[in-house]
């Protein structure tokens, strides 16, 4: 008695890894089609951005900087400090809503087209290795062939040039942490004058090196953890890169293409089983398995189909952007109940988080009573508080600020000058608040204390003063 095989068990393992446990090296096949085309526009404009960023001005400020050393992050221009790190919150949450609703809605559509590693791998570093090693073929006969004079020359061209283009990506990523005015210090100083740079910055492309010559494909399939979310994430109604089975297999299977005959009559599948899906696939899946954590919907397999499909006359979509749903029932494509909840609650979100970068001020001051100071009667029989002052200024331009008491008579005493403060700098000082005893309402009054620049109020601080119980 013979037992069926399981149909499932391709996903017992991971296709770049057999089973012995080792690495089985991908040779994708060089992809060429519509989406293919589409996918490398997107990826220039990305990679321009990406490399130009931290090198674009806006107000004197780069484009984007996350520097964590000095706690200072700046996007489009706007520098923000350890002071909004609710909006980071708020900005943490709506991101991760939107990668639900965006994987619910559209799958893995971002790593396919959006994410750098994707991006790097596919339109970089593959690109590379093509002009120098040749398509698929050519690379594994290569690599299976002795160390001769050919094998040595191209695998030290391709790796030269790994080594530099990891190099380039290593230092504009340190642009993005340290800021470009440092990097370009860093590069053109003596290397003893930034050996924390220097070191920092063989790091970077040491681990980009290993993530594209050798990493590869593994960091999408096991390294990121999104690949694995999406299991969870993906329902029937997810628009992702699928292989329409009832098409492609009909009652009889996957048959190879013969002329002159009626597929549909014999009841042979529209997959003439030519393994280009296979051949082009940058992860070494087989995309008519169904949806698998390996597959990061780069369209290679549709370009791969859809010309084969031209070839041999049948229609072209047999692999494309569909849902589970649409595959078995035939339904077009449609927003469910699920996808517009969650498209209201990251509207709200949205909504929220301008809202709080709106109102945020660009003047940012802290006024606290000095720890461990009483209170203190004064010769004219008014109260005192010492206070300590910090004021923040989240912009570019410099400027004076007072502080005035608001709806309360009372009186402040300012210890020393209250100087200019600097673009994007901090003064701190300490000062006396004064009142009659009438206008306090016993042991803590709550008061509120003007910010001023000139007879512009920026914003107002409240506090507390501390005097007699009676």
């Amino acid at each position: 008695m013979t037992t069926e095989p399981n149909k499932e068990s391709f996903r017992d393992n991971l296709s770049t890894v057999d089973s012995e446990g080792k690495r089985v090296w991908v040779y994708p096949k060089k992809p060429k089609g519509k989406f293919t085309n589409y996918r490398q526009l997107v990826s220039v404009g990305l990679l321009a951005l990406l490399f130009s960023a931290p090198f674009v001005r806006i107000g004197g400020e780069p484009l984007v900087l996350f520097n964590i050393l000095e706690r200072k992050f700046i996007l489009l221009g706007q520098v923000f400090w350890p002071q909004d790190f609710h909006l980071f919150v708020f900005a943490m949450i709506t991101g991760i809503v939107f990668v639900i609703l965006f994987t619910v809605v559209f799958g893995r559509l971002f790593c396919g087209w959006m994410c750098p590693q994707t991006i790097f791998m596919e339109m970089v570093f593959r690109k590379v290795e093509y002009a120098i090693e040749g398509d698929f073929k050519q690379q594994k006969k290569l690599a299976k062939q002795d160390w001769n004079f050919e094998k040595i020359w191209k695998k030290t061209l391709k790796h030269l040039i790994f080594l530099a283009i990891s190099f380039l990506i290593g230092n504009v990523f340190l642009a993005y942490i340290i800021g470009s005015e440092e990097l370009i210090a860093i590069i053109t100083e003596p290397m003893d004058a930034h050996f924390v740079g220097f070191i920092s910055m063989l790091v970077f492309s040491a681990i980009f090196y290993g993530v594209f010559a050798w990493m590869r494909e593994q960091i999408c399939t096991t390294v990121c953890p999104y690949g694995r979310l999406q299991g969870v994430l993906l329902d029937r109604n997810s628009l992702i890169v699928a292989y329409d089975y009832i098409r492609g297999e009909r009652s009889a299977g996957r048959a190879k293409f013969r002329k002159k005959e009626d597929r549909e009559e014999l009841g042979k599948g529209d997959c003439i089983d030519c393994g280009h899906c296979v051949d082009v696939c940058p992860t070494g899946i087989d995309i008519r398995n169904g949806t698998q954590l390996e597959c990061v919907n780069c369209t290679a397999c549709m370009d791969a189909c859809d010309h084969m499909m031209e070839a041999v006359d049948l229609k072209k979509g047999l692999i494309g952007y569909k849902t589970e749903e649409s595959i078995a029932n035939r339904v077009p494509f449609s927003f469910t109940t699920r996808v517009k909840g969650y498209t209201a609650v990251l509207s709200i979100l949205i909504i929220a988080l301008t809202a709080l970068l709106m109102s945020r001020s660009a003047v940012e001051t802290s006024i606290l009573r000095t720890p461990g100071v009483m209170f203190q009667k004064q010769v004219d029989g008014r109260y005192s508080n010492l206070y300590n002052y910090k004021v923040i200024n989240k912009t570019n331009d410099s400027f004076r600020v007072h502080f005035e008491i608001e709806e309360m008579e009372g009186e402040i005493k300012m210890i020393g000058d209250l100087d200019m403060v600097a673009p994007q700098g901090v003064f701190e000082g300490a000062m006396f608040i004064i009142f009659d005893k009438e206008e306090l309402d016993g042991l803590k009054t709550k008061l509120n204390v003007g910010v001023y620049e000139g007879d512009k109020r920026i914003e107002v601080v409240s506090t507390n003063f501390m005097g007699p119980a009676t």
